[in-house]
């Protein structure tokens, strides 16, 4: 099962509000993890979920923060 791009990007426009960062910067990292959890991954259901959590995460932790 794949994501759709309507979901992603509401994904990306979530992620970048809440983190006040610009969304193409979210949508890159968001590419960018996606990729790598598919590399690893064998069941692919969740892993939408996991990368919205890392994006987040990551995004949460960036210490350009303000």
């Amino acid at each position: 099962m794949t994501q759709t791009q309507t979901n992603v990007d509401e994904v990306v426009q979530s992620i970048a509000a809440e983190t006040n960062t610009p969304a193409e910067t979210v949508s890159q990292l968001y590419a960018d993890t996606l990729a790598t959890y598919r590399n690893d991954a064998r069941i692919f259901d969740y892993v939408p979920l996991f990368v919205a959590r890392k994006v987040r995460e990551t995004l949460l932790q960036s210490p350009q923060r303000h």
